[in-house]
């Protein structure tokens, strides 16, 4: 009498109020995400940018877009890429090392080269505007600008999309010792070292010594 009692309640109230508990919560966690959904930022204008990742004032400028910059991204598993290029400016041969791409051409034409991993040519034509090609990862890709100005956009097959240069400065070619070059394409040393040396861009070779490369 007059003693603390600890009311229980039964063990079918008790499951309900435990599912009742486990139901809020997993409703509030699904309005948590709704609420991130609703308030993510889903646009961001990749065209003409005042902070282009690539820029050279005689060649172009490119801007890429990952999930680092726009989340959403994250969950579509694709990225983006703009390119503006000068007319003969060329895009040094790369490869994308984990994603496959679709490049559509915005406006003016270009000529793409595109190799896949046994050195075989599987593209080498004229990209104009409204057109659209497939570049599988791991395949070789060079552009050549043929208009005033070319711009295209790329869409890649994954959130965080990145590539590899295949020639200019900090490449994969350009980081290789100089006997293995000369090995790997049986060349001289002398040859070995200007095909190393012979790109002192990373990304847009200008037209001027785009020209002389081909002529070369």
């Amino acid at each position: 009498k007059g003693g603390l009692r600890i009311i229980s309640p039964p063990e079918k109230q008790a499951r309900h109020q435990r599912g009742s508990q486990k139901g809020k919560s997993r409703r509030q966690g699904d309005n948590g995400l709704e609420e991130t959904v609703c308030t993510a930022k889903l646009r961001l204008n990749i065209g003409p940018s005042s902070s282009p990742d690539i820029y050279n004032p005689e060649a172009g400028r490119i801007k890429t877009v990952t999930s680092l910059d726009l989340p959403v991204l994250r969950w579509l598993k694709l990225s983006a890429e703009h390119g503006s290029l000068h007319k003969n400016t060329m895009f040094v041969p790369h490869y994308n090392l984990n994603a496959n791409s679709i490049i559509y051409a915005l406006k003016g034409r270009a000529r793409l080269q595109v190799v896949n991993c046994n050195g075989n040519t599987v593209f080498d034509g004229k990209l104009e505007a409204g057109r659209a090609l497939t570049v599988p990862q791991n395949y070789a890709v060079a552009a050549k600008s043929l208009n005033d100005r070319f711009s295209y956009v790329a869409f890649k097959t994954n959130d965080r999309a990145g590539i590899a240069r295949l020639a200019g400065t900090s490449s994969v070619i350009n980081d290789l010792p100089l006997d293995v070059v000369a090995a790997t394409f049986k060349l001289q040393r002398d040859e070995a070292r200007q095909l190393k040396s012979n790109n002192p861009f990373k990304f847009l070779v200008p037209a001027r010594q785009s020209e002389n490369r081909a002529s070369a």
